[in-house]
């Protein structure tokens, strides 16, 4: 069956995905609503819309809908299209408020819509491979991990200091925008429910007081840009005429000259130092699970962009992976064995976050194509819970206390 596809929302997530399905010969886009011109015409053939209010104003125009607008444009199409029939493809997060994703998954089962939020990590070819071990119990009972989530310091100043997840009234915070992926993670690996958690972390580097002396507002104004690892020319220069991410965030125009005039002029080539960021820069996140078993999770962005990094520790053995080699320790035989799991691109958005794109897109496809759920790994419910962690979470860095999950709603204590 050749599913139909809706993209709303053709920046570079949605494209992203779409792509992925075309390219897989088993999707057509048939319509494409975006505010720019020149991403509705990203898709030839499909009927293009300014706004998706005038694609939601027709009946059901094709069998699904990939909703990829700003985190904060979320419930509205999504509630609108669950309704009017369409199976839905869900940028993560849901929503940026607890209430909003409640409606989302609300909507979703009122509607029996096969519903699919990009938790993209439960699908990459490392994941399988980690959950096949433990789920056989390789190393036993879990009983820690220790999760880092290496944001890289080019994509903390170009999404969470420059871009458009830089500010929480604007977006949502940083646990929620980037590591709601983590977090899911986290809990799909363990096959456990999160019941209590503590955080800290805040804004330590990105603040005006860190400006360099004789530091411009501008990088290619900047006389100290050659000593400076944000400095944005450094960054995105070298990607000049190639249409990816995050070249294409800058400009539509990603030749040299469209990437220096949107240097000039544009959020992308401003001093780091001297942006209105307010997200955290670093933050660690501590969790139990039901059983007893705990995490202990780090973002930051003081790193090389790369795969996380994660150790597991349980009763018979323990695992260590770096996104692609997965080293098993086994206590009974003390035996160590090395799986390669190959991972499809790097770990981030550009390179398809090591094949969990390809994989959701797929397991979505699947699923609306058979009408068969099993594909898709995370039910509504269950990416709702890994959201309320990140609330949770946040509650805790700014209050100061250990919350507990009480089925769905956090509560301090």
């Amino acid at each position: 069956m050749m599913v139909t596809l809706a993209v709303v929302g053709a920046g570079s997530r949605g494209t992203s995905y779409a792509r992925h399905a075309v390219e897989s010969g088993r999707a057509q886009v048939v319509a494409v609503a975006d505010p720019l011109p020149v991403r509705r015409g990203r898709f030839p053939g499909a009927t293009p819309y300014a706004d998706w209010r005038e694609l939601a104003a027709l009946p059901r125009q094709a069998d699904a809908v990939v909703i990829a607008t700003q985190d904060a444009d979320h419930v509205e199409p999504a509630e609108r299209f669950a309704a009017l029939g369409y199976d839905i493809l869900l940028e993560k997060p849901m929503a940026v408020t607890e209430k909003d994703c409640h409606r989302i998954v609300a909507a979703a089962d009122r509607h029996d819509a096969i519903f699919a939020v990009c938790h993209v990590l439960r699908y990459t070819p490392y994941t399988s491979a980690l959950k096949a071990l433990l789920d056989a119990g390789w190393i036993g009972e879990i009983v820690s991990v220790q999760h880092l989530e290496p944001v890289g310091w080019w994509h903390q100043a170009h999404s969470y200091v420059r871009g458009n997840w830089r500010r929480t009234d604007e977006s949502t915070f940083m646990l929620l925008a980037k590591s709601s992926h983590d977090l899911d993670w986290l809990v799909h690996i363990t096959g456990k429910r999160v019941t209590r958690v503590s955080s800290f972390g805040g804004l330590h580097h990105f603040r005006p007081e860190n400006k360099p002396a004789g530091a411009a507002d501008r990088c290619l104004d900047c006389a100290v840009a050659a000593d400076c690892p944000y400095a944005a020319q450094r960054i995105y220069l070298p990607l000049a005429g190639q249409d990816v991410w995050p070249a294409s965030v800058l400009s539509d125009d990603v030749s040299e000259r469209g990437l220096l005039e949107a240097l000039r002029t544009g959020p992308y080539g401003r001093c780091v130092y001297d942006c209105d960021n307010d997200v955290v820069d670093h933050q660690v996140v501590n969790m139990e699970f039901e059983g007893g078993a705990t995490a202990s999770f780090t973002m930051t962005g003081f790193t090389p962009a790369g795969h996380r990094q994660t150790r597991i520790f349980g009763t018979r053995g323990s695992i260590e992976g770096d996104g692609e080699r997965l080293t098993v320790h086994d206590f009974v035989t003390r035996e160590v064995e090395t799986v390669d799991t190959r991972p499809m691109g790097d770990a981030g958005a550009a390179g398809g976050h090591g094949g969990g794109d390809q994989g959701l897109v797929d397991a979505f496809l699947t699923a609306v194509a058979t009408r068969d759920r099993s594909p898709i790994l995370s039910s509504p419910g269950e990416s709702l819970h890994s959201h309320l962690i990140a609330w949770a979470a946040e509650r805790s860095r700014l209050e100061g206390e250990i919350v507990t999950l009480e089925g769905t709603t956090p509560h301090a204590r």
